[in-house]
Order: C-alpha cells, then structure tokens, then sequence
C-alpha cells in the first residue's frame, strides 16, 4: 500500500513495487483513505509519507497500520525531522528524493522482516528504527 499525496511520485512507486514483484493495493493521500484501503485491503507492507493532504497524519496512519493490521511500515518522507522519537512502529525511514534501486532494497528488507521477524543488512540511505537497533534487555528470572 502506498500512503503519498504526491500523485506522480505515487504513480512511480506504484510502477517500481509492480516491477519489483509487490501488488500495490491501493494508493492513498490522507489518513482516511489510507485506513478505508487497509480495512478493505490488509496490506503487509504500507510505504508512507509524513506529511500528507491532512497534514502531519504519516506517524498516525503507521501507528495504526502496525497495531491494528500487522503491517510493516516505511516511512517515505523530505522532513525526517518530523518521525516521532519511536518511529510509530515504523521499520525506518527513506529520505526524498529516492530511487528505484533505494525502493527495492528497502521492500527486499521488509518482506525479510514480515516473513522471518529477522533484520537483515540495512539498505543504503535507508534510515532504521531505533527500535530495531536496540539489543533486547536481559532480565535474569527471579
């Protein structure tokens, strides 16, 4: 699923993921779009900006996408200042401008993630999660 209120750079996507393999199941440009898409759709991978036709509503969409539908989330975005400390569940972020090698690198890591619960090699300009970075915390039973 894409979530971009850009309708060229949604069109790219959607032509790059479709050559990649992927079946993009709906293109969104607001949050409710996005979550009328993901009730209908279910998608296992959501690409999604930051800033959209509702405004500031990216961290919001990803947040739900990953508690309520199990998706994977990657923040697609020109203003990575913007993502929230926790990164709203989101695996991690590409900076805009972008390119089509970038785009499968980043999808080749998320099916990698969504099918093996694994974090592989990170792509390049692709910016992870800190909670993906973060070694589990060792608690001793007691």
């Amino acid at each position: 699923m894409i979530v971009e209120d850009q309708a060229i750079l949604a069109m790219e996507l959607e032509m790059v993921l479709g050559d990649a393999g992927c079946d993009v199941v709906g293109c969104a440009m607001d949050r409710a779009s996005a979550f009328e898409i993901a009730d209908r759709e279910r998608p296992d991978l959501a690409l999604v900006d930051v800033n959209l036709l509702d405004g500031m509503t990216g961290p919001q969409i990803a947040q739900k996408m990953v508690a309520d539908y199990g998706a994977a989330v990657v923040f697609l975005t020109a203003n990575p200042e913007q993502i929230p400390e926790g990164f709203s569940g989101a695996l991690g972020a590409v900076c805009k401008p972008f390119d089509e090698q970038t785009i499968r690198a980043v999808v080749a890591f998320a099916r990698q993630f969504i099918f093996d619960r694994t974090v592989g090699a990170t792509p390049r300009r692709f910016r992870l999660a800190p909670w993906l970075t973060t070694p589990p915390s060792d608690i001793a039973p007691h």
